[in-house]
């Protein structure tokens, strides 16, 4: 399907040592903040207390968080669950106080204006769990990296697989860079988010990569260089790309515009990670390919003449 069809090849290649170069500036940029700043861990990583508090009326999840705010306990985090009568709470840990008493302020404060409010489930968090989810959340982005490594090394040839990895990993700096500037929160639905965008980045390297394979095997393209080559294989698939990434952007805005605090982590990682995923799939990774040494005997091997045999 094709919204609309450019007829000239636009000549992203000529442009590759300035994306390259930007590129290479944002990357730098990104884990310079991330040195220097770090992540703001939620309390999945850092450990807390998690309550789930139920009303008979629906309340405001905005006022109740700025009413938790007054109690100076750090970063609390409250969301609906569903429906605002459900309420979900979760409160960092605090120096000599425990999750008792924290469980506890916390009630006093919400029954002030709702004496209805009931305790529904509290839930302590320590340490070493977030240390487990760490560990086991670099565990499944390292193997999400090692699969992608193998499925293009196998469909394509090496330069491809190592071209798409980096500009993947180009976009999940980037993405913790944006967090670690802003001092967003870094929970597990942002890091589903990260996940998410890898797959989604690898999947618009995989179709520029297939046009790029089969523009060297066309005999049309024989008498063209490897740069326009892979310049018309990139203004091939744009309406695609626009159509794909367009209509997928404009589901994932309204997910962070309306979809509360429950999925704006998610949502957040995802807006960011598409619009670099778009970057880096047409000006990193297509620039990469010809910084590898990509040629027509690297895809399309001429076939070995059979020798006939003189009776």
């Amino acid at each position: 399907m094709e919204l609309f069809r450019i007829k000239r090849d636009i000549p992203f290649m000529s442009y590759g040592k300035l994306t390259t170069f930007i590129s290479l500036a944002t990357f730098i940029a990104a884990v310079f903040f991330l040195i220097t700043k770090g992540l703001n861990f939620s309390v999945e990583f850092t450990g807390g207390t998690v309550m789930e508090v139920q009303y008979q009326q629906g309340v405001d999840v905005n006022q109740t968080r700025e009413k938790l705010n007054t109690l100076n306990l750090g970063e609390v985090q409250v969301q609906a669950l569903g429906t605002n009568k459900h309420i979900l709470i979760r409160l960092p840990n605090k120096e000599g106080v425990s999750s008792a008493q924290l469980s506890n302020q916390v009630m006093d404060l919400l029954k002030q204006n709702n004496p209805d409010v009931t305790l529904r489930q509290v839930e302590f968090i320590g340490p070493q769990v977030g240390e487990e989810l760490v560990t086991n959340g670099l565990l499944a982005l390292g193997i999400v990296i090692v699969g992608i490594i193998i499925y293009l090394s196998m469909r394509f040839e090496w330069r491809f697989a190592v071209a798409a990895i980096i500009a993947n990993m180009h976009d999940i700096v980037i993405i913790l860079g944006c967090f670690a500037l802003f001092q967003w929160e870094f929970s597990l639905t942002v890091l589903a988010g990260i996940l998410a965008v890898l797959g989604y980045s690898v999947n618009e390297s995989v179709v520029v990569f297939d046009r790029i394979r089969e523009n060297f095997r066309k005999p049309a393209m024989r008498n063209h260089s490897v740069p326009q080559v892979i310049d018309n294989a990139i203004t091939a698939t744009m309406s695609r790309t626009i159509i794909t990434h367009g209509s997928t952007e404009a589901m994932v805005l309204s997910m962070l515009i309306f979809g509360g605090a429950a999925l704006h982590g998610f949502s957040l990682a995802l807006t960011i990670g598409i619009v670099f995923g778009i970057y880096s799939s047409v000006l990193v990774a297509s620039p990469l390919l010809l910084m590898f040494g990509l040629n027509r005997e690297n895809i399309s091997k001429a076939p070995k003449k059979k020798e006939e045999v003189v009776v």
